[in-house]
């Protein structure tokens, strides 16, 4: 079969697929009535229910790994265009202009917001750089471990250590947004949420690819997401002690965001040749995203 034609597997498939999808409905159900026990302060719980969407966008994507064998690059190349639009919007308008009126509102002058704001993103790109460079100079034996059947290239596992640090800035930014009471905080979850539906499908397709068993490939990639609720509750409790920190913590999380989406993100969506459909799922998504937050925010 050509490598432009997805690949569907048998009827068990299928049947896992399906049965996955329902476990997945059934644990939603169980985490929103576990939350409503755990009788948090409403802020903090807010932010665990965004962060909870995003893992839920990110084990939803990896399903389809369940059926799909393989995907045609263009469509991939594609998602990820639409993700990196997704993620420049919410930077601009649920993290940027938020940072800057939050921290005007606490008697800075738009000067000195404005100075902040970028102080905020240069160090939150910063401190993913350095993330990126412990993943980055990780072993092979640290990677692939003791399994010998099937071995992993130590590429991949790098690839996919990459998007789960890439998780944790936004996790960060639906907890700063939602601690802070900010009016735009579901929306920026929501977004967060679709553009984590394609990565959690490209990590299993990905591993499953490199021989592994689709079951385990899902989980891993279902499981990516998990990174998300835990620093977005987080984050929500550090800017909920401290009202100064809001500003910082939007800025910090827009500056990680902005490392991904432009040394990531775009260049992988163009890599393969398919720059054109990627610009367009860029620009769809950023649309989509500022609408999300401009009028339905």
């Amino acid at each position: 079969m050509g490598t432009g034609t997805l690949a569907i597997g048998s009827g068990r498939m299928f049947r896992y697929a399906f049965g996955s999808l329902l476990l997945l409905a059934g644990m939603t159900l169980l985490v929103a009535h576990g939350l409503e026990w755990l009788d948090l302060e409403p802020r903090l719980s807010r932010a665990l229910q965004g962060g909870a969407l995003c893992a839920l966008g990110t084990a939803l994507g990896a399903v389809p790994v369940l059926v799909i064998r393989r995907m045609p690059q263009a469509l991939g190349d594609t998602l990820l265009g639409f993700g990196a639009g997704v993620m420049l919007a919410a930077t601009a308008f649920s993290l940027i202009v938020p940072g800057i009126a939050a921290a005007e509102s606490l008697g800075m002058t738009p000067w000195g917001a404005s100075g902040l704001i970028c102080l905020g993103i240069l160090a939150g790109a910063f401190g993913l750089y350095l993330v990126d460079r412990r993943v980055s100079g990780a072993t092979p034996e640290m990677l692939v471990g003791t399994v010998e059947h099937p071995v992993i290239p130590p590429r991949i596992w790098l690839f996919v250590f990459a998007i789960i640090a890439h998780n944790i800035p936004e996790g960060m930014a639906v907890g700063v947004s939602a601690g802070g009471g900010m009016p735009d905080a579901d929306s920026l979850a929501m977004g967060i949420a679709l553009q984590d539906v394609p990565e959690g499908l490209v990590i299993a397709l990905v591993l499953a690819g490199a021989g592994m068993s689709r079951m385990k490939a899902f989980l891993i990639g279902a499981a990516s997401g998990l990174v998300e609720p835990v620093f977005a509750l987080l984050c929500a409790w550090l800017v909920s002690l401290a009202q100064v920190l809001l500003p910082l913590g939007l800025a910090l999380a827009a500056g990680a965001m902005l490392l991904v989406v432009t040394h990531e993100v775009i260049p992988e969506s163009r890599r393969n040749g398919h720059d054109k459909l990627a610009s367009l799922g860029l620009l769809v998504g950023f649309c989509l995203m500022m609408v999300m937050d401009t009028a339905l925010g």
